[in-house]
């Protein structure tokens, strides 16, 4: 592939980057493996390029440009090329499945040749120092953000019921949409069909919507703190998910005990956070937004029970309640954007935890 790294040599260079490839390395007092490692570890980008051939398998059984992928994964931004028309073998299909399949990845694309790569690569380039030629991260403002996107907690209006309340904000703190855009009924529309019927879905689909602007937000809301979705000018959003369900409700029958499934709120977790990359991506594609402070909170009355299915399973009609009365604080964190797809495992486990320990002990 010596023509297409050439092109994307030069393409760097263009724009007075310093391109980092092993051809230049020379000899080093280590072995090929920990040089490239290493440089990729220090690099500011990765640039990958896919053509058919997948390569010479190292003692991990991978490549060695599958293993600098891997080290790049969820720690670098990366720019990946696919190359159009090509025959790969197929432990290359498998690469290219797993680049394709990885959302944390800035930009992706495909190119027939080097002259089509070079442009490319220069586009992106272009596209990656936009995102991020704004101000430095507000760590602290940024969660005062997102935990200002919470509502007021009424405790008087829980009879039994519960909904999970997440707000996520953005940085570095900037506008990303314009009022008219805010406004403009394509977005609410596409909001609106992806809350309610997508993968995402967090709205309740046996239930109308009420859709209209509050302040200098978007807001899409069911019933009086029912399922919700609100988005403001500087991409911040609140969601908020139903969860009540009473120990009946589980097997189809009215009444019951008033219990808060861990099954459920790991499902609304994992629900909101993708429909808010989703949601991210649709308003900011060139991820000018690099960061997100995560707040959430479990909206209840004091005495609704935390249990586990198999928990209920074994004792159905009977539950261990908390005594009530301590205030819960919302749980947060900050995290890169990117890992609200590639590492949407774990930022679910790191809210589920803490938010486990307020409502069981």
């Amino acid at each position: 592939m010596e023509p297409v790294r050439a092109a994307a040599r030069d393409a760097v260079e263009t724009l007075r980057h310093a391109p980092v490839m092993a051809e230049d390395f020379g000899a080093q007092p280590k072995s090929p493996q920990v040089a490239c490692l290493s440089e990729l570890r220090q690099s500011d980008l990765v640039i990958l390029i896919l053509g058919e051939h997948y390569g010479s398998e190292q003692a991990s059984g991978l490549s060695a440009t599958h293993e600098e992928y891997r080290e790049a994964q969820g720690r670098k931004d990366v720019i990946a090329f696919v190359q159009d028309g090509a025959t790969p073998d197929p432990k290359q299909v498998a690469f290219i499945r797993e680049v394709q399949e990885w959302a944390g990845g800035l930009f992706r694309g495909g190119f027939k040749g080097p002259t089509d790569l070079h442009s490319a690569i220069i586009r992106a380039l272009y596209d990656h120092a936009l995102a991020n030629a704004v101000g430095p991260l507000d760590e602290a403002g940024l969660i005062k953000r997102s935990l200002s996107l919470l509502p007021a907690v009424d405790r008087n209006s829980f009879t039994g019921s519960s909904a999970l309340s997440l707000a996520i904000a953005g940085g570095p703190t900037q506008q990303i949409l314009r009022p008219a855009e805010i406004e403009d009924a394509a977005l609410s529309d596409a909001l609106h069909q992806a809350a309610m019927f997508g993968a995402t879905r967090v709205l309740d689909q046996s239930k109308g919507v009420e859709k209209g602007i509050l302040g200098a937000a978007l807001i899409i809301r069911q019933e009086h703190n029912g399922p919700l979705v609100q988005l403001d000018e500087q991409g911040g959003l609140l969601l908020r998910a139903a969860l009540g369900r009473t120990s009946a409700d589980r097997r189809g029958n009215q009444g019951g005990l008033p219990i808060l499934l861990e099954e459920d709120v790991h499902q609304q977790l994992t629900s909101t956070l993708a429909l808010a990359a989703w949601t991210l991506d649709r308003i900011d594609p060139t991820q000018r937004l690099t960061h997100v402070a995560v707040s959430a909170r479990i909206d209840a009355g004091d005495y609704l029970a935390w249990r586990t299915q198999p928990e209920h399973d074994r004792s159905p009609n009977s539950v261990s309640m908390g005594m009530g009365g301590s205030e819960r604080a919302p749980i947060h964190l900050i995290k890169p954007r990117a890992a609200l797809r590639s590492d949407i495992v774990r930022l679910v486990e790191d809210l589920l935890v803490p938010l486990r320990r307020q409502w069981k002990h």
